[in-house]
């Protein structure tokens, strides 16, 4: 290719980050490029303090651009690929993509507003900066305590109105901040798990946009594009365009993919959508071998979701947000444990590096007894919610175990300890099964803190989803009822599938997450 590349791109920083890398991408496999800066109608709105809700995911920021490349003035636009409508105009076509940026969102916090009891270290009642219908719906969510307040400006002009102190904090993608490789030391940054916290369809991910009929153009880009990238980011915008919507409709979708044991690729995926910005969202997990009519079954499901009665083995909390989410969209939610836990008064505490927790319930049964620790002992937990139960002491997890695997969490959690010593606060008939992993044996010391007892009860049998949440509260269930042929079961871990299974209970879902967001997204899963 003799000519030289006109590369059209919006004038802000990001916006020029993102043309130069593609620029130098050209240069690097030995083509001319140069930059044509174009000012698009999203970029005068925000001058004109235009709700963002107005603007992005609907051409606002890519229109001009577009223009352009029809009018042949550039070649090539360079776009986020989240700005970029579902439906592109005629004779227009996205070439390729970039490499995938971190696709996770950032929590950046005033530090005076940080506060570690809470979720995500965010202080009660914060006012957090954020103009995105999907932020706003899955932060709500999570903590409707917040009170939101738009945000508009670039990157930097966002960072700078946190520090005035017009917010307690802000959101941002991870990827605009550290492609800008901007200084936030003076703030406190919280990463949200993407599979948590559902980022926007391909966010991370460059749009190289060009028109259908350059394929001298097309056959250079093909030099650079990220076919692996491109696969996952396609499943993530069919959705977004089945459910024909912009960025203002409150949709998350995240696509990742692993080989499984017999290394074929197995794709997954991470749904939040809600019907507006201040409605509970929908959060879901799916997963296939089989790309084909994967989205069109997906969006089939949400669409088909229908609230039901349910019966967890679990008594719960005022903050719990399993019981919460579900009562926002209108499901039945019971919850009651079939058991109850007894004290079992600490002794002697041996000296280790280490503490474990299997539950929640072990937390508070040993930092209840005020335990004497050495300064410097770290802390292990399985899921987010014992997690959280920490948090609740005044203590942080060094290790999360999320799999729903035990062995697989058994085997992380001995790597990052190798030969420090660890106790296992636990209760009495424990199944160690995390402990059987630990290769030091000799460094491991359990200790019983509580004991559980069996408080059966009649479940009412018009229940449709029955949540098991131990093998304890497996084996109290059945002293006193059965499973009926319309119910769907959930078993919270490996473990308390077993139970289940020893009984002949049959199609057991088990959550990809030992927490409340997985058991609702389990739910989710079976309610249509």
């Amino acid at each position: 290719m003799n000519r030289k590349i006109i590369i059209g791109t919006r004038g802000s920083e990001l916006a020029l980050w993102q043309a130069n890398y593609t620029k130098q991408r050209l240069e690097d496999k030995g083509y001319q490029a140069e930059l044509k800066i174009i000012s698009t109608s999203g970029d005068r709105s925000q001058q004109w303090e235009t709700s963002f809700d107005k603007l992005e995911g609907k051409g606002f920021f890519t229109k001009e651009l577009e223009e352009a490349l029809l009018d042949k003035s550039i070649d090539l636009a360079v776009h986020s690929h989240k700005d970029l409508p579902t439906n592109m105009p005629d004779g227009l076509m996205v070439a390729g993509v970039s490499k995938r940026e971190d696709p996770s969102e950032l929590l950046l916090i005033r530090k005076e507003a940080v506060d570690e009891n809470q979720k995500f270290n965010l202080k009660k009642n914060a006012l957090v900066g954020t103009s995105s219908a999907r932020r706003k719906s899955q932060l709500l969510a999570f903590r409707p305590d917040v009170e939101l307040k738009d945000l508009r400006g670039n990157v930097p002009t966002r960072i700078k109105k946190l520090r005035e102190g017009q917010y307690d904090a802000i959101m941002l993608a991870a990827a605009g901040v550290e492609r800008l490789e901007l200084d936030v030391d003076d703030l406190h940054v919280e990463k949200l798990n993407p599979e948590v916290f559902v980022p926007a369809p391909a966010q991370g991910v460059l749009a190289w946009q060009t028109r259908e009929d350059d394929n001298e153009l097309m056959e250079v880009i093909d030099e650079i594009n990220d076919l692996d990238v491109l696969i996952k980011i396609n499943i993530e915008r069919q959705i977004l365009n089945m459910f024909d919507g912009g960025c203002q409709l409150p949709l998350g979708v995240y696509c990742d993919a692993d080989p499984d044991d017999e290394d074929r690729l197995k794709f997954k995926v991470w749904i939040s959508i809600a019907d507006d910005w201040n409605k509970q969202p929908k959060q879901l997990y799916f997963e296939t071998l089989d790309t084909d009519g994967f989205t069109d079954m997906i969006v089939d499901h949400i669409r088909a979701i229908k609230p039901k009665k349910i019966f967890v083995t679990r008594t719960f909390n005022e903050h719990d947000y399993l019981p919460q989410a579900l009562s926002r969209l209108d499901f039945d939610v019971e919850g009651k444990s079939l058991i109850e836990f007894k004290q079992i008064r600490i002794k002697q505490l041996p000296q280790t590096d280490w503490v474990f927790f299997s539950s929640k319930h072990a937390v508070r049964y040993f930092f209840n007894q005020k335990p004497e620790l050495p300064a410097g002992i770290k802390f292990g937990c399985i899921g987010t919610s014992t997690s959280a139960e920490l948090r609740a002491f005044g203590k942080r997890a060094d290790f999360i175990g999320t799999s729903t695997d035990i062995k697989l969490v058994g085997k992380q959690f001995s790597s990052k300890v190798g030969n420090g010593r660890v106790l296992f606060p636990i209760a009495r008939g424990s199944m160690q099964s995390i402990q059987w992993q630990m290769v030091k044996r000799d460094n491991v010391f359990n200790l019983e803190v509580y004991a559980t007892l069996k408080h059966s009860i009649e479940v009412a049998e018009d229940k449709d989803i029955l949540i098991f949440t131990s093998p304890s509260n497996v084996e109290a269930f059945f002293e006193k009822n059965k499973i009926l042929p319309h119910q769907k079961i959930i078993a919270m871990g490996d473990a308390t599938a077993k139970a289940l299974s020893k009984l002949k209970i049959k199609n057991v879902s088990t959550p990809i997450a030992f927490d409340d967001l997985g058991l609702f997204q389990a739910v989710l899963a079976v309610s249509k």
